[in-house]
């Protein structure tokens, strides 16, 4: 399980914006590296429109967000187009970043246990170093919290 001071665990992966997105390639400038579970969800809806709404707080503090959920490019590229979305969203279809960061867990819904992504928030500084770790976030405070930190 990885902990604040961790070197962040590197990947490329395809993004809704065309082209491949690599985080050792955002060395230099903070990440707000954000695992949520389904595109067009109410939660990860909610979430995605808090920091699309903070997204010029979050830059002025040198960052810049990145969702990951399982979801295809073309869910992403539809998800993006629905809530004007301007950052980038990637897709781990395969689960391995997930899988890297604890955030592919055993769920229960109704009794019924299933896999699924783990709602979770890391902040990397301009070194790759994990500064910040949030799992099972809260939505409603959640963007509070990630300025806080920032």
């Amino acid at each position: 399980m990885l902990t604040i001071g961790d070197q962040a665990p590197d990947f490329t992966l395809p993004s809704d914006q065309e082209g491949m997105l690599t985080l050792s390639h955002l060395r230099g400038q903070k990440a707000v590296l954000y695992f949520y579970p389904k595109d067009n969800t109410s939660g990860c809806t909610r979430q995605a429109c808090d920091l699309r709404d903070n997204l010029n707080a979050i830059t002025a503090k040198g960052a810049q967000v990145i969702g990951i959920s399982k979801d295809s490019v073309k869910s992403h590229q539809k998800f993006r187009e629905n809530y004007q979305l301007t950052f980038p969203l990637l897709s781990d279809e395969s689960g391995e970043v997930c899988e890297k960061y604890g955030t592919w867990i055993e769920k229960s819904m109704y009794g019924r246990k299933y896999m699924g992504i783990d709602r979770a928030t890391f902040i990397i500084d301009e070194k790759g170093i994990i500064s910040h770790i949030w799992r099972k976030v809260k939505i409603p405070s959640h963007i509070g919290e990630i300025l806080g930190k920032l």
